[in-house]
């Protein structure tokens, strides 16, 4: 609703405001050890469902980075003086390891080249050239990519790319009809299962 009309929208930036104020700005200061005078957190590999790292007490990992409001409050990090903040990430990794699985096709090869997944996905469910490919595509194309692994309906895909529902459902099927192989991976890990 929030595309169609301004209250909605409005609901939802005050709560992703409040949510960042009682989360963060509030509670990390609390959260300061009076010994150091630093936040420190927890971190636990084998607690995600997703196998991804784990942060709590407080959970830093949480703090948004695609908006302005989230990057400010990540900015209050700072290294002691003479150490360093690293962010680090695997690459893709869900992708990578469905290109594993998948063993041949489009996304395989985009690998191997080193060409950017998400622009080569959008040349293949587009049907353009990879140096024609537009952001909007390409960021439609991520959103797909990443959404494929867990399992994202048209339903969801319409929400976060904020476009009709039988769009999205073409963009799934184009998916489906440039990569067979990752729908046959699907089907082998839903039976699997």
């Amino acid at each position: 609703m929030a595309a169609e009309n301004l209250l909605p929208k409005l609901i939802l930036q005050y709560r992703e405001l409040a949510k960042l104020k009682s989360t963060y700005v509030d509670a990390l200061p609390t959260a300061v050890s009076e010994v150091t005078g630093r936040i420190h957190t927890s971190f636990h590999q084998a607690v995600a469902a997703t196998g991804r790292l784990a942060s709590n007490n407080p959970n830093l990992q949480n703090i948004p980075s695609r908006t302005e409001e989230g990057r400010r409050v990540r900015s209050c990090f700072v290294a002691p003086e003479g150490k360093l903040l690293l962010a680090c990430d695997y690459s893709q990794i869900e992708l990578r390891l469905l290109a594993h699985y998948c063993g041949e096709g489009p996304m395989v090869e985009a690998f191997r080249s080193g060409a950017d997944i998400h622009r080569a996905t959008a040349a293949e469910i587009f049907g353009v050239m990879a140096p024609l490919v537009t952001s909007q595509q390409r960021s439609a194309a991520k959103a797909i990519n990443f959404g494929i692994v867990y399992g994202m309906s048209a339903f969801r895909l319409s929400n976060e790319l904020k476009i009709p529902r039988r769009e999205a459902q073409d963009y799934l099927d184009g998916y489906f009809a440039r990569y067979p192989q990752v729908e046959r991976v699907h089907e082998e890990l839903k039976e699997a299962a």
